[in-house]
């Protein structure tokens, strides 16, 4: 899909336009990264993977809770997200977790291995950066993964793999449809305004929608149980989160993803949509503190 500039996309990310934004950017080999690292030095480095829309800000309340309780906290928005670039690139997992991968190695937290989240399409990125960095990954954390869904031939994804129809679909469309998607994704309406707010926000620099639309073409959303068994191989002590009302990656598939992964421990958390760690932080964290402690002293011992 070539690249293209939508309509109310009124601003562009520059050096002069940053400086008045909170957090720290690193520029990297496919361009600038926005990142915020929190918390207490010597705490063991979380580090969280996105979604399929989501900047740095979605993780706020979460990274609060972790720090509050001694972990140090490493948050980014993907290339296309929030205020890092919008880069003329193929938008996959091997961007993602190339700049993951770049950006902790540039922060130096490569020395002791990391504890990895994910959630939703950030699962797979996740996923992925574990397979192909284990040994700098001590633990990992999965919370309502995408990739279990059967492929349709009729699914909009499978439509978007031709670039003119993605193209002409993106700019008449795309906002609409990103809207729609938004309101799915947690069940309280002030926290959904909340969550829309902030993704629009950012969807006004030039290029967003294009990065959505790029990365619906080129990584894949359905069909990944193959990723979810190479994962479970691998070793890695496994946490899977799932919100009980999720209707993004529904609660149907946990026993598929159970049996994939693995995981040493899973968890429903009740009242909950697709976005546990923005709806429900301390329940989230009430889960990953005890689970990361444990294995880090295993780790230690």
């Amino acid at each position: 899909m070539r690249y293209f500039v939508a309509q109310g996309e009124d601003r562009q990310l520059t050096a002069a336009s940053r400086r008045a934004l909170r957090g720290s950017f690193a520029e990297l080999s496919d361009g600038v990264t926005h990142y915020e690292l929190k918390g207490p030095e010597d705490g063991e480095t979380v580090v969280m993977a996105g979604g399929l829309t989501i900047p740095l800000f979605y993780w706020d309340d979460l990274v609060t809770e972790l720090n509050a309780r001694g972990l140090r906290t490493l948050t980014s928005s993907a290339y296309g997200r929030g205020y890092s670039d919008r880069v003329r690139a193929r938008y996959d997992e091997t961007l993602f977790t190339r700049q993951l991968a770049e950006l902790t190695e540039r922060l130096g937290l490569t020395a002791r291995p990391l504890h990895l989240i994910g959630t939703s399409m950030g699962a797979l990125v996740a996923m992925t950066y574990a397979a192909r960095h284990r040994s700098s990954v001590s633990t990992l954390t999965i919370v309502g993964p995408a990739g279990l869904a059967t492929p349709r031939p009729t699914s909009p994804h499978r439509l978007l793999r031709n670039d003119l129809l993605a193209g002409v679909v993106a700019r008449r469309r795309g906002s609409r449809i990103l809207r729609g998607h938004l309101g799915h994704n947690v069940r309280d309406p002030r926290l959904g305004a909340e969550l829309t707010d902030m993704v629009l926000d950012a969807f006004r620099f030039e290029g967003s929608l294009y990065a959505v639309f790029d990365t619906l073409q080129h990584l894949p959303l359905s069909g990944r149980h193959d990723l979810f068994r190479q994962t479970g191989a691998l070793g890695i002590p496994t946490l899977l989160l799932w919100g009980d009302e999720d209707s993004v990656t529904p609660l149907t598939h946990l026993d598929t993803a159970r049996a994939l992964l693995a995981p040493r421990h899973r968890h429903v958390i009740p009242q909950c949509g697709h976005m546990a760690p923005f709806e429900r932080p301390r329940q989230v964290a009430d889960q990953i503190v005890p689970f990361v402690a444990a294995c880090a002293e295993r780790l230690d011992s």
